[in-house]
């Protein structure tokens, strides 16, 4: 991750995603990239084409909001991918020392909300999905949901998880562009930069995702799940920003009421009661492979 121009990056790949008859273009013929072409691009928007060279090539990094709009019309851009592109534009400041990394606390207050929850498993995260707590239920949903585990690196390289997600391809694009999201806010970031390289090396559907620069705000959505003990679950899941902590994320599940996913969530909760044995592969996953 680069983040020396990552204007002039966002542009170039969200230009590649856009196909010439999108925007009223004849489409065919031969072109050297994908996509739409810079000077296409500029016409479109209403500026010149030498400008709009400028963008990309990180010559020029103060464009106006209005130019910014037009062009994210242009690329067909939503309001959020919008946002971060006007925020890419946006003076920094320079690199300056940086505090050392401290572990994350979470509230006393918030571990015994989750843990008084026993048909809602529940878990917090930071930005960069490390997994700071979870109840009962959460962990018993998957083993990766337990401090320590980042998340998103088990989402790619545990097979166990992925198996269990029916909606992995989905749900693999959101946690990219989540990231992404994330990545715009401070593209020097450390701790992003070896999460984002690591993920690059070892699975190749991270390093298309990651190259695509969709942007998505983590949101809720409905997580659709295999699980090995009790089957197929449809959850509901809302994502909860923790006031007063560095970007810290709480995230519940719930089934819809009277639904056979309920019920089979109360079962789940029954097996993962206290004293009651573990069930396979219960355990702490120590090692992820690499993405099958």
């Amino acid at each position: 991750m680069d983040g020396s121009n990552a204007l002039g990056e966002f542009l170039r790949a969200r230009r590649a995603l856009v196909r010439p008859q999108d925007v009223g273009l004849p489409g065919g013929g031969l072109r050297r990239v994908p996509g739409l072409r810079r000077e296409e691009v500029a016409m479109l928007a209403g500026i010149s084409s030498d400008y709009y060279l400028r963008l990309e090539q990180g010559r020029d990094r103060n464009p106006s909001v209005q130019v910014l709009e037009a062009i994210a019309r242009v690329l067909r851009l939503d309001t959020d991918a919008t946002a971060h592109l006007v925020g890419l534009a946006q003076e920094r400041p320079g690199p300056g020392p940086r505090p050392g990394r401290r572990a994350q606390q979470v509230p006393a207050s918030l571990l015994q909300l989750i843990d008084g929850w026993p048909r809602n498993p529940a878990y917090l995260q930071n930005r960069y999905t490390d997994c700071l707590a979870a109840n009962a239920l959460a962990t018993a949903l998957t083993p990766n949901y337990a401090p320590g585990v980042n998340l998103l690196r088990a989402v790619f390289l545990d097979p166990a998880e992925r198996a269990l997600r029916r909606d992995w391809t989905d749900l693999t694009a959101e946690g990219v562009a989540a990231l992404r999201s994330e990545a715009g806010t401070d593209p020097d970031d450390p701790r992003l930069r070896d999460l984002v390289g690591e993920l690059s090396l070892r699975s190749e559907r991270f390093r298309t995702l990651w190259a695509r620069h969709e942007v998505r705000p983590r949101r809720g959505r409905v997580s659709h799940l295999s699980h090995p003990q009790v089957g197929d679950l449809d959850l509901h899941s809302h994502k909860l920003s923790v006031d007063g902590t560095d970007g810290l994320t709480l995230v519940v599940f719930h089934a819809e009421p009277g639904s056979r996913s309920a019920e089979l969530l109360d079962i789940l909760g029954s097996l993962a009661a206290p004293g009651r044995p573990s069930a396979p592969g219960a355990e702490r996953r120590e090692e992820q492979t690499e993405e099958p």
